[in-house]
């Protein structure tokens, strides 16, 4: 009731008219999403790319911190397609790389049922050999997102899973959705949702979870600012380790905050937001 009471009392800033440029002083450090953000799956957003230098002259420190489920080097590959600089894929750090140390430490020598397309293949390069096409054979389930051909029938995966809740199931990717572009899709993090339903237990690395945070970069002792489109995910892991936190109000929630507005959206999700811009910009 506390957290519920604290928000009725916050006013969401707008910095649409003043600028990220007005509050740059204020932090040490920006953990900032990409997908939403500073793209959308298909281009980069100009303005955001011009924020990220900005920040950087102002000697000010970001991580461009995703739920992607993949290693750092396969997104940085993808952004650089898109256009992105050197200069600035020094600094991203993804939900599948905190995964990918993990289970390097604790499951290098079990088996693993993989829930997930493809082109997710390459988080599990240096361990492939265990990956069974048996789910009834696998120690624990990977789940990375859905299959191509079931990318959109979460029952497939409620028939799948019912009989295998014992297993752990590890987690790359707690969205759960995301727009490419002007189509929606489901992520990793609507399947382990139904998996938690049937009674599983699930693992998980990425926003808003503090471990992905902690392991992309020092963060101890410095004014943070953590923005993002998500409430579930970037605005959450914001509260959850006390940073302020900025949404982009463009992203994911666009139709519910030009219906309800963000103060009635973000106390829905129970979420603290402490600032707001239509896209980022400086």
């Amino acid at each position: 009731m506390w957290f519920l009471s604290v928000i009725s009392h916050l006013m969401t800033k707008n910095l649409d008219k003043d600028g990220l440029r007005s509050i740059v002083q204020n932090y040490d450090l920006f953990f900032i999403d990409l997908w939403g953000v500073i793209h959308n799956g298909i281009n980069l957003y100009t303005k955001a790319i011009e924020t990220l230098v900005e920040i950087d002259k102002s000697k000010k420190n970001y991580v461009l911190l995703t739920n992607a489920p993949r290693p750092n080097s396969t997104v940085k590959i993808f952004l650089k397609k898109l256009g992105m600089e050197n200069k600035i894929l020094k600094n991203v750090y993804t939900s599948g790389e905190a995964a990918l140390s993990y289970l390097k430490k604790n499951h290098l020598e079990e088996s693993f049922y993989h829930i997930g397309p493809p082109r997710d293949f390459d988080l599990f390069n240096d361990f492939e050999k265990k990956k069974s096409k048996d789910i009834k054979l696998s120690n624990y389930i990977l789940c990375t997102g859905l299959f191509d051909d079931y990318d959109q029938d979460l029952n497939y995966y409620k028939d799948l899973l019912n009989s295998h809740i014992r297993k752990k199931m590890i987690c790359t990717n707690p969205d759960l959705i995301v727009d490419r572009g002007n189509k929606r899709e489901f992520c990793a993090g609507s399947v382990a949702m139904i998996f938690e339903k049937l009674g599983g237990k699930v693992i998980y690395f990425g926003k808003p979870y503090p471990e992905v945070y902690n392991q992309s970069t020092n963060n101890k002792n410095k004014k943070i600012l953590a923005i993002g489109d998500n409430l579930n995910t970037d605005i959450k892991g914001a509260n959850l380790l006390n940073y302020d936190s900025m949404i982009i109000t463009n992203g994911i929630h666009k139709e519910e905050i030009e219906k309800d507005g963000i103060e009635k959206v973000s106390k829905s999700y129970e979420a603290l937001v402490n600032y707001m811009q239509s896209d980022l910009k400086w």
